[in-house]
């Protein structure tokens, strides 16, 4: 159950950096194609700064889960894994309320499930 837990927090890790990299360095192509009839497509380029903003607490994200994957003690690493996996589910939560409900099967989903594996297998 561990290794699975640790799996998943890579996991969830890895699609923040990828939203790290779309939003801060890729917003006016890839962000175009994944947001396709979110916004009108004339947004893109005035909307770059808050996107790459955006971006960045992905980033940090993704640090705090990468984080955790590297603390030796192990109940110190899960307290980490848990409080940035409820960041990420919160966020997911918060997206899916105020922007689309797909961010909750994309974004907190994964987090929830990770967050069950770290409380209950680690």
């Amino acid at each position: 159950m561990e290794i699975i837990a640790k799996v998943l927090i890579g996991i969830v890790a890895l699609e923040h950096v990828y939203i790290l990299w779309m939003e801060m360095f890729a917003w006016e192509t890839k962000g175009k194609e994944t947001f396709k009839g979110a916004m009108p497509p004339d947004m893109f380029k005035p909307t770059k700064g808050m996107a790459a903003n955006q971006g960045l607490y992905n980033g940090f994200l993704a640090a705090g889960l990468i984080w955790s994957l590297f603390i030796q003690d192990a109940e110190w690493s899960k307290n980490v894994a848990i409080f940035f996996l409820g960041c990420v589910a919160v966020a997911g939560v918060f997206g899916a309320l105020t922007a689309s409900k797909k961010i909750f099967f994309v974004q907190a989903c994964p987090a929830l499930i990770a967050l069950a594996f770290v409380i209950f297998g680690m």
